[in-house]
């Protein structure tokens, strides 16, 4: 049973930084994607960054790429999100979520694919 568990957000001034966390257990191997999304009150979620836990080719949405990395450790089980230059437009909740499957990569995957969600942890950008 897979359970995900996100920690780590926060409220920042535009231009700083938050590295929210993600520990996961119940894989049952490495074929899951892996992932960030985020929604904002009022409108869809959105996914962030996702991997493919085998080669962990990280994909990103354009609007974070070059500020968030996506990352893990797998000694700890922990999914990161590194957000850099962060702005008002971030502010959201983010969540952290993982879908099985057999891949080449998660791009194309889309949001109502994903079967396991953490409970979101609120990230506010003033």
């Amino acid at each position: 049973h897979v359970q995900l568990v996100e920690s780590g957000g926060g409220s920042v001034q535009a231009g700083g930084s938050l590295t929210p966390s993600c520990s996961a257990s119940g894989f049952t191997d490495p074929s899951y994607c892996v992932g960030w999304f985020r929604q904002a009150p009022g409108k869809e979620r959105e996914e962030v960054a996702s991997a493919y836990l085998i080669r962990f080719n990280a994909y990103y949405a354009d609007s974070v790429r070059g500020r968030f990395t996506i990352s893990r450790d797998n000694a700890k089980n922990t999914l990161y999100l590194q957000m850099n230059s962060l702005q008002p437009g971030d502010t959201a909740m983010y969540y952290c979520a993982a879908d099985w499957g057999s891949r080449a990569s998660c791009a194309g995957v889309q949001v109502i694919d994903y079967t396991y969600w953490g409970q979101g942890t609120q990230v506010t950008v003033s």
